[in-house]
C-alpha cells in the first residue's frame, strides 16, 4: 500500500493555540504508527495551522484527530504533489 497525503488544517478551538502548544509541547504529537508529520505552516494570527501528514491507511489519520478534538477543528483533504499532477493532466494538455 502506497503512503498518501493529506493537507491537514486545523482551527483552534476559540482561536487560542495556548492549550494546543502546551499539549503539543508535554505529550508530543500523538501520531500513531504510520501516520508521519511532514511539514506545517501557522497563520500569523495563530488561529490556524495548515499542515501535511502522511498515512498508510487514512483511518490513522481518525486516531490522531481524536487525540486533539478538544481543543482542535479538522478540516482533512487528500493531496498529491504537483509533479503527480502534472503528470496526471499531461496527456490533456
Amino acid at each position: 500500500m502506497s503512503r498518501k497525503l493529506y493537507m491537514v488544517i486545523e482551527r483552534f478551538r476559540d482561536g487560542d493555540a495556548v492549550p494546543v502548544y502546551r499539549r503539543l509541547r508535554d505529550r508530543g504529537r500523538l501520531a500513531p504508527a504510520g501516520l508521519a508529520y511532514v511539514s506545517s505552516w501557522v497563520d500569523e494570527r495563530l488561529e490556524r495551522c495548515f499542515q501535511i501528514m502522511e498515512a498508510d491507511e487514512p483511518s490513522l489519520l481518525d486516531r490522531w484527530i481524536a487525540s486533539w478534538s478538544d481543543l482542535v477543528d479538522f478540516e482533512v483533504h487528500p493531496v498529491i504533489s504537483s509533479k503527480e499532477a502534472t503528470d496526471r493532466i499531461a496527456h490533456r494538455l
